[in-house]
């Protein structure tokens, strides 16, 4: 399964090169070489540098202002990076939710994003930061919220 990883902003300046906004926090995700899938095939980058916000980066078959332009809003994917030991929320969705005496909370329906964590929200509605995780499996997450926390 590919995981999106970025997108193309727009072009900068005249010889191809573009900015690319990352939706990871794994700049190793623009290193030269590195091959990344879009609904138009795939496009392997020869350099980047970060700028501002985001980074410039020059993929080996767009060499002009007009193939940058043709490519802006393009989602850039990637297969998931092995060994990170982070959730990604394909495997977080649909995963039974216990805390750490093995009580059911419930079933994650989908992952809100928050400012201080990403919140899990159980079929119930309570919401169970992600930063409580203690251990994750694809099926289950064992979650270890302070006291109080899904009492409504």
């Amino acid at each position: 399964m590919l995981l999106e990883v970025g997108r193309i902003t727009k072009p900068h300046g005249l010889k191809g090169e573009v900015i690319v906004k990352l939706s990871t926090n794994h700049d190793e995700r623009v290193t030269p070489g590195t091959v990344l899938e879009t609904d138009r095939g795939a496009l392997t980058i020869e350099a980047s540098s970060p700028h501002q916000n985001g980074w410039i980066v020059r993929f080996a078959t767009i060499t002009t202002r007009e193939e940058a332009e043709a490519v802006r809003g393009l989602v850039l994917r990637a297969e998931p990076l092995e060994g990170t030991g982070e959730l990604w929320i394909h495997e977080v969705i649909g995963a039974e939710v216990v805390d750490t005496a093995g009580s059911s909370l419930g079933r994650c329906v989908s992952v809100e994003a928050n400012p201080a964590s990403d919140l899990i929200v159980l079929d119930g509605g309570g919401l169970v930061p992600m930063r409580f995780v203690v251990e994750h499996t694809p099926e289950r997450l064992v979650v270890d919220p302070p006291e109080g926390l899904l009492d409504v």
